[in-house]
């Protein structure tokens, strides 16, 4: 059972656990979640769907995933019809990896069209920071970071694997 005040994901999102709450009626017991990106929004979730909720990433496994980058593969589709429908395929699949093929996906597709001097696509740029707010204030919790920092941080330690791959080689 998680407690109160833990950061936990429950589906996407990142959450606090504001409270424990029993149900008058039922007599069961709720998580109140408020998700860190959205005090407004108030979720509640029985403690039964407990399952529906797992633990943030930890520090460790931010930096195992980070040092996986270069290798995750970028979405390759044959028709561009169907790019949308890969991209809500990895959101659906909910793993750190999945997002990391959107964003690198999105970004070099995006940055072709700059260089090409044509517009970016608006389906991308949407996928793509969808992704990004997914995958970095996770990541930023697990590292005591704000979200730009964050983004920077996992940047930077990218670059520094690919200069020390190009150096080796």
């Amino acid at each position: 059972m998680f407690k109160i005040g833990e950061a936990v994901v429950y589906k996407r999102d990142v959450c606090i656990i504001k409270d424990i709450k029993i149900d008058k009626f039922t007599k069961k017991e709720s998580y109140l979640l408020v998700p860190v990106d959205d005090d407004s929004l108030k979720i509640t979730v029985p403690v039964e769907l407990g399952d529906k909720i797992r633990n943030i990433i930890t520090k460790e496994e931010v930096e195992r995933i980070i040092c996986l980058i270069p290798d995750i593969n970028v979405i390759t589709t044959l028709n561009e019809k169907n790019i949308e429908q890969d991209y809500k395929k990895c959101l659906d699949e909910l793993s750190h990896e999945n997002l990391i093929k959107i964003i690198k996906t999105t970004y070099l597709r995006n940055k072709e069209r700059l260089d090409s001097k044509k517009k970016i696509s608006d389906k991308d740029d949407m996928y793509f920071k969808m992704a990004e707010k997914l995958l970095y204030t996770e990541f930023s919790l697990a590292l005591n970071l704000n979200f730009e920092d964050t983004k920077e941080y996992v940047v930077s330690k990218v670059l520094e694997q690919e200069d020390r791959s190009e150096n080796d080689g």
